[in-house]
Formats: structure tokens, sequence, C-alpha cells
């Protein structure tokens, strides 16, 4: 697919996909929403691809929110249709395979900041800027954001953040556990990536397996979520990965995994 709205690259067993509207901070709207969508399409059963990154180009955005030029044409219906199209997208970015990385270079807010949470890892930019300030246009996130946030943070924290529509530097976002790092703006991607390539010299199926335990996990209760780990721990020992992790380490050298 050719893309308009975004930049999808691969470098090595990495997807870069870049938000591309630098010149509205990157804001979403259904054309950006759709285009996401196909690159998830491209990436999900991509044996090649073992981790994702996501960011937004310039040096001002990671996604600034959601397009307000474009939301304020929408009817009531409209913009349910447009919140659950936001939400089926966000649900396959949180939900594809691979561990999904936010490289976050700016403003991530609205559903900027939903986008960030929809990923697995999240890693700030000293610049960069979060909140949620919907209820300053007189509506609410619409894109997973007051589920998401309450599950990162704590309930009572989420609702302060909803309601007051505060911004959070980089720092701020990072002690109430909204970012996983924080580093200088220069070395964002350079971070990532090496991040990235740890990942991906890991099992790849051990990795899928774990990120899907801790997905499913969380919506379930503790007793029903160690006996579900216990199976996958099972089908983790039926894989090349399990083979070639345990014999590279009785045999004193590095595993080369290949998908299996």
């Amino acid at each position: 697919m050719i893309y308009e709205n975004i930049l999808l690259e691969r470098e090595e067993n990495i997807a870069v996909i870049t938000i591309n509207r630098p010149k509205v901070l990157n804001a979403l709207n259904a054309a950006v929403l759709k285009e996401l969508d196909a690159a998830v399409d491209e990436l999900e059963n991509d044996a090649q691809v073992r981790v994702v990154i996501i960011t937004g180009s310039g040096e001002k955005a990671f996604v600034a929110g959601a397009d307000i030029a474009f939301m304020s044409t929408l009817a009531p219906l409209e913009a349910v249709k447009f919140a659950r199209f936001g939400q089926r997208v966000f649900n396959r970015i949180e939900n594809l395979p691979m561990p999904v990385i936010a490289a976050i270079n700016g403003f991530a807010l609205g559903g900027g900041n939903e986008l960030a949470m929809a990923c697995d890892i999240r890693v700030a930019s000293e610049k960069a800027k979060m909140g949620q300030p919907e209820v300053q246009l007189g509506i609410l996130a619409g894109f997973g954001g007051t589920q998401r946030l309450a599950k990162l943070v704590n309930p009572g924290l989420a609702k302060e953040i909803l309601f007051t529509a505060d911004q959070y530097d980089a720092n701020a976002a990072y002690r109430i556990g909204l970012v996983n790092h924080v580093v200088p703006a220069e070395d964002l991607m350079s971070f990532c990536k090496a991040m990235a390539k740890r990942i991906a010299a890991r099992g790849p199926v051990a990795v899928r397996l774990s990120k899907d335990a801790v997905n499913r996990g969380l919506e379930m209760d503790l007793n029903k979520a160690i006996d579900m780990e216990a199976d996958l721990f099972g089908l983790g020992f039926t894989t090349d990965d399990r083979r070639e992790g345990m014999s590279a380490f009785l045999e004193k050298r590095k595993p080369t995994f290949n998908n299996k």
C-alpha cells in the first residue's frame, strides 16, 4: 500500500511507523487511522518483524491529538463511529503479536497519548508533553484513554488527569508510571532502536507468548491468569525457541532464534 500520512520502514527485523503530518503536529483523522490500520495488516503476520516502533515526524510532536478541525464537523453518531474506529485500530496495535515501543518525541496529547498507551513500552524525549485535554473541548477521551490510563496509573490519578486537562512533562510522566524511560531528544530513536534490538535478539515466540500472557492476564483474576500462564509456559516447550535457547545456555554460546 502507498501511504500518504504515515511512513512504514523496516530495518532488519524492526519496523518503524512514523505519523507523518508535521504541519498539523501529526494530528489524527480518519485517513491517518485507516493507514495505521493498513500498517497493522502488513505487520501482524510478518514473521520477519520482531519489534515495532511508533513515533511522530518532526521535532515538536509525537501526535498532538485528534484533528479538531475534522472532529468539529462530526454529528453525534459520526463521533461514535469515529471513536469506535480509533478504538479498534488502537486495540489492534495493543494486540500485535510483537512488542510495540512508543518513541514519544514531543506532544502526545489526547489521541496521541491514547496511541502511546496502546503501545507496550513508552520512551519519552525530554521535550515530551503528555495529557488528555479533551474536557477543554467539551468532550472526553474516546480512543480508550479513560480505560488504559486508569490501568497504567492509579484510578484517582487518572481521573485527575482526565478532569483537569493538565499536561505532564516527561519527568512527571515518568514519576507517575506513564512512561518507562526519559532520554535526551537527540538520543530518543537510538535508545528505542537499541532496546528493540535487544528484544529482537531474544526468543521471538517466547517474547510473543509473554506479551499475550500479560495482556490477557490483565483481564482475568489471578487464579485464571496464572493457569493461563502455565498453559503458555507449556506451549513454549514445543518451540524451536526453547530448544535453541536451552541448548545455547548449556553449550555456553549465544542463541540464534528463527521464529519457530
